[in-house]
């Protein structure tokens, strides 16, 4: 049993010995046989297809993000206090400039209407107008105070008078003269003062109008209308609650255009203009929106050394809403020269962009330095010269492969 066993352990060491000479045997022939060229396959060189960098124009601009905000907003209240009877918008929505939003209980402002209208008619009445007559033109002197008033004037000058003469002739005396003028002068004093009630009389008129207007301007502004056209924000208001002058009702904001604000770093804020195009991009939306530069700071600011620059943006059709993270592109230069290779020809590895030329039919790394992207551009800011060939969709190529041009 115990040479059988020893026997059976020979045999399997002598199948692993030959299994490694055989191993062996297949490296050293490896090592042995002549290296091969890393860019041959086995047909030859590998076959490239190349593309010469180019000088073209290219938009250049500064992105920045930022935050897209309403044109205007504002709380809409009542100017008059009374119970709300109607309110016809809610959240969401679309208002047209004028157009009615709530509207108070009515009946306590046409009886307010009511009452100034009847104090304006007997106001007239006591200037002698005709109460429902358009003209508040007054002819003092034929007024009933002011003619009895005149009248009571000359008829004291003339008793005056005929005093006089009975005084000269020595029919009456001294003291009845004396009575006669003193009359004259109280009836004098009462025509003046019949006229400064005329006066008194038509400005408790104006008074009366004017309140008049009042009462139907409260009237009208029972009625609260949009400002201007734009969308409902929030409703702060019910139906049948009383509500005083001032308090809010429902939030307006205007959706077009938009406002962007951006805050444009101070090393780029030289740059910026009013009136330049802006591509803005909001998140979760493909659609690029056009704008342009509507306003910049004065300043800038000292905490972020920041330029604040606002950017109105078209919202026709209310795609957009307020509160939104947008990025602004402000296009600077539309015809920038630069150096254009396609996006393809580059490769990237750890962070490093590389592109790969042709020399005397090898392949040759060069690094470079990328800028702007636009499409399938993509600006050389550094490492490549126009006219110079670089090879499209290079793969796993590296320097030393043999390439030839298809």
């Amino acid at each position: 049993m115990r040479t059988l066993v020893l026997g059976r352990t020979d045999r399997s060491t002598g199948r692993f010995a030959a299994m490694a000479a055989g191993l062996a045997l297949a490296w050293g022939c490896g090592g042995a046989a002549a290296p091969r060229d890393r860019g041959a396959t086995a047909d030859g060189p590998r076959e490239v297809q190349v593309v010469a960098a180019r000088e073209e124009a290219l938009m250049r601009s500064i992105t920045v993000s930022g935050t897209l905000a309403a044109e205007e907003q504002v709380v809409l209240s009542f100017k008059v206090p009374g119970r709300l009877e109607a309110l016809l918008v809610d959240l969401g929505s679309s208002v047209a400039a004028g157009q009615p939003l709530a509207r108070l209980a009515l009946a306590d402002f046409a009886l307010r209407v009511s009452q100034a209208e009847a104090a304006l008619q007997q106001a007239r009445v006591r200037l002698g107008l005709d109460p429902l007559g358009a003209s508040d033109a007054v002819d003092a002197e034929r007024t009933a105070v002011v003619r009895e008033a005149r009248a009571v004037l000359d008829e004291a000058q003339l008793r005056r008078n005929r005093v006089a003469t009975f005084v000269e002739r020595e029919i009456s005396s001294r003291a009845e003269l004396d009575s006669a003028e003193a009359a004259l002068k109280v009836a004098d004093s009462r025509y003046h003062d019949a006229l400064d009630e005329v006066r008194s009389r038509q400005a408790v008129l104006e008074q009366r109008r004017v309140e008049l207007a009042i009462a139907r301007q409260q009237q009208e502004d029972a009625t609260l209308e949009a400002p201007f056209a734009g969308m409902i924000r929030e409703r702060t208001a019910a139906l049948g609650q009383f509500l005083a002058a001032g308090t809010p009702v429902t939030t307006l904001v205007r959706i077009d255009p938009l406002r962007l604000r951006l805050e444009v770093p101070e090393r780029e804020a030289a740059r910026v203009r009013a009136g330049q195009a802006v591509r803005v991009h909001v998140e979760g939306d493909d659609t690029e929106h056009p704008g342009r530069v509507a306003r910049l700071s004065p300043a800038i600011t000292e905490d972020s050394r920041t330029l604040l620059v606002e950017v109105e943006v078209a919202n026709r059709t209310g795609r957009l809403r307020p509160g939104a993270f947008a990025t602004g592109e402000i296009v600077i230069d539309r015809d920038d020269p630069a150096i254009i290779i396609p996006a393809s020809a580059i490769v990237t590895f750890a962070g490093i962009d590389k592109v790969v030329t042709i020399d005397d039919g090898k392949a040759v790394e060069r690094r470079v330095d990328l800028g702007r992207r636009e499409g399938d551009r993509v600006e050389v800011v550094e490492g490549l010269r126009a006219g110079e060939r670089v090879i499209v969709e290079p793969g796993n190529l590296v320097s030393g492969d043999a390439v030839t041009v298809r």
